[in-house]
């Protein structure tokens, strides 16, 4: 199985008709993704790859059933992007955009968690069930189907662990890119839940990085699961004060630390390696 995306999610793309919209619509065809919409405000009519344009996600919703929206939109219009898909209905909104000021993205958080859709990111890779569906930028050629989940907040970060844990053959129910914003729309206890109530996914691998509580806040959820999860944290000789790539990779107050991260995961029992390159056998080891 596999968690928010299957082979029957089809997908609007908002900012369909840009540079960027454009190149990962044709590579999420390529993959085997329905995308059945794009929107553009003032392009309806046109088509992209095949793929009919809608000036709003509610016409393309009405008229395609799309039920995932994937947001390729500059961070001035992103906001009312995310608002855009969740009064559409979208069961989820993947926002792409990097760049969204931390006061606009308080305000959509907490507008979407009022509604039925789940929102992820902003700034963040995207997700992908291998073999069946990809949404967002995930490269889809280093993922193959089996039994380990992974959420990440880093996203190139995932690619290297995802493409290490393909090369030595085990492979992954859905890959999830959470983002690495300071106020993002899913968390790690958001996706957590996914995963353990996944029957083919046997072992988690929650990718964390520096900055925030979001680590420390999963520990607690992670003592009270059945699967395995095997936890890895970046930025670990990053000095404090600075940022390191993510808006939220930033140790500030004393929080947000490697070390903190790391001793609450172990002491739930999740091993944390220094290194990347030990994932696989960790995984391996649990998996039996």
């Amino acid at each position: 199985m596999s968690v928010l995306i299957d082979k029957s999610s089809r997908v609007v793309v908002q900012g369909i008709t840009g540079r960027e919209g454009g190149f990962h619509t044709r590579q999420m065809l390529a993959y085997g993704t329905q995308v059945v919409a794009g929107v553009t405000p003032g392009k309806s009519g046109q088509t992209v790859d095949g793929v009919p344009v809608f000036d709003t996600v509610a016409d393309a919703v009405r008229s395609t059933g799309a039920t995932i929206s994937v947001i390729f939109v500059p961070p001035k219009f992103a906001p009312d992007a995310c608002l855009e898909a969740a009064d559409a209905g979208v069961d989820l909104a993947v926002c792409i955009t990097e760049g969204i000021p931390i006061n606009d993205m308080v305000s959509v958080v907490n507008y979407i968690r009022k509604t039925k859709t789940r929102l992820l990111g902003a700034n963040c890779p995207g997700l992908i069930t291998p073999e069946e569906c990809k949404v967002g930028i995930m490269p889809g050629n280093i993922v193959m189907k089996g039994p380990v989940g992974v959420v990440a907040r880093s996203g190139t970060l995932t690619y290297e662990i995802v493409s290490r844990l393909t090369r030595e053959g085990i492979g992954q129910t859905t890959c999830v890119g959470i983002g690495g914003d300071p106020v993002p729309g899913q968390r790690f206890i958001d996706v957590l839940p996914l995963f353990e109530a996944d029957p083919d996914t046997k072992v988690v691998v929650m990718i964390g990085e520096i900055g925030g509580t979001d680590e420390e806040d999963a520990a607690e959820y992670i003592s009270t699961m059945t699967k395995p999860v095997i936890g890895f944290i970046s930025g670990r000789t990053a000095p404090p004060g600075k940022r390191m790539g993510h808006a939220g990779a930033i140790v500030s107050g004393g929080k947000g630390t490697a070390q903190a991260k790391v001793e609450a995961l172990s002491a739930v029992g999740v091993p944390v390696p220094v290194s990347s390159r030990e994932i696989p056998e960790l995984v391996r080891e649990r998996l039996g």
